[in-house]
């Protein structure tokens, strides 16, 4: 199994690494900027997973958030698991430390989003005791 410890700026190359399997590609300098920004934030937490190799197997990046509607929760923000490596108990792993950092906090709930097109993670989710609440539309618009 893979050894998880909290991101570091080290990591940035990996991590964009694992964004890019996910569908969001990024540049490793890019991804510095993000990870140096978000890092000292104690909002959020970033952990990754290191296998016994080079490389990253895996990351994590859960944030408590505060809104007008919702009031204070955790919510999951990213989750990728190297394609490698699915199926291995990673995800669950990395699930389960997010899960502890906010009970941590105080928070007996977690939330996640997950694009309906994800079709592999809906049953993820749900073997971990996740409950759909509702589906929605994400909209953009450039304001170039």
């Amino acid at each position: 199994m893979a050894a998880l410890r909290p991101a570091c700026i080290e990591d940035a190359a990996e991590i964009a690494r694992l964004a890019g399997e996910l569908g969001y590609p990024v540049a490793a300098d890019a991804m510095q900027a993000r990870l140096q920004a978000l890092l000292s934030l104690p909002r959020h937490r970033i952990v990754v997973a290191r296998g016994e190799h080079d490389g990253l197997l895996g990351w994590i990046a859960v944030e408590r958030r505060l809104t007008l509607e919702s009031g204070e929760r955790i919510e999951i923000v990213g989750l990728v698991v190297d394609a490698a490596a699915r199926g291995t108990g990673l995800g669950r792993a990395l699930v389960a430390d997010a899960e502890r950092w906010a009970s941590d906090q105080g928070f007996d709930t977690m939330v996640v989003r997950s694009n309906v097109a994800r079709e592999g993670s809906h049953p993820f989710y749900a073997s971990l005791g996740y409950a759909r609440v509702k589906t929605q539309h994400v909209y953009r618009k450039s304001l170039e």
